[in-house]
């Protein structure tokens, strides 16, 4: 396990704001990430410093420019990136996860279950069919990063959203601009460029259902 000023090191490109006890949450996820990871695919990152980096400081870096209430819908969530690592930052936080894949849920309910976090629903169905069968529009905030088709993607989170409600998608440079012109109903703001990332950043948007009507 690292130790208290490792991971504070590690994370201080991200300026980011963590108590003693959110390290310690931090780095209980991160042993069970790592563990769990010699048995099932979780993530290609190996060693602990990266997955700090990588994985946490790249979903906690959102709380350096949004505080997220109310309840979050997080899609394609694999090891918990971003919607589980959220928890930290954001303990009153609801969280449900979309995953579809037995073996990374079950990782998901461990987890939740060592790290305390209280509030989070755990669900396999994908976006799409979620969507269909999910009451609509009770989210205030939507979450996904390095899931693939990010434009119906895009429109489909905006379904599951209030009136209000946030995205927050993880993107590469350059995606901004084929999302933004497929979903009229969201105003996207400027990107964010994440630290020590290769050109990647976090895309925010607030969804007004009737600029989706327009026209």
């Amino acid at each position: 396990m690292l130790s208290e000023s490792q991971v504070r090191k590690l994370l201080s490109p991200f300026d980011l704001s963590l108590s003693s006890d959110q390290v310690s949450k931090l780095n209980f996820y991160l042993e069970l990430l790592l563990t769990w990871n010699r048995r099932i695919n979780l993530t290609s990152v190996r060693t602990a410093e990266e997955c700090v980096t990588r994985h946490f400081g790249e979903s906690l870096y959102l709380a350096r420019w949004h505080t997220l209430s109310g309840r979050l819908l997080d899609v394609g969530t694999g090891a918990g990136f971003p919607g589980l690592a959220l928890k930290i930052s954001f303990p009153d936080l609801w969280a449900t996860l979309l995953e579809p894949i037995t073996k990374k849920r079950a990782f998901l309910k461990e987890v939740a279950r060592v790290c305390g976090f209280e509030n989070v629903e755990i669900r396999p169905e994908r976006l799409e069919d979620y969507c269909r069968t999910s009451t609509q529009a009770r989210f205030d905030h939507a979450s996904a990063r390095a899931v693939g088709h990010i434009l119906s993607l895009a429109r489909n989170m905006a379904v599951c959203l209030k009136d209000g409600g946030r995205i927050y998608l993880w993107l590469t440079t350059g995606d901004k601009t084929a999302v933004s012109t497929t979903t009229p109903e969201v105003n996207w703001d400027a990107p964010h460029e994440i630290p020590l990332s290769h050109k990647r950043q976090i895309l925010c948007g607030v969804v007004h259902k009737n600029l989706g009507k327009a026209g």
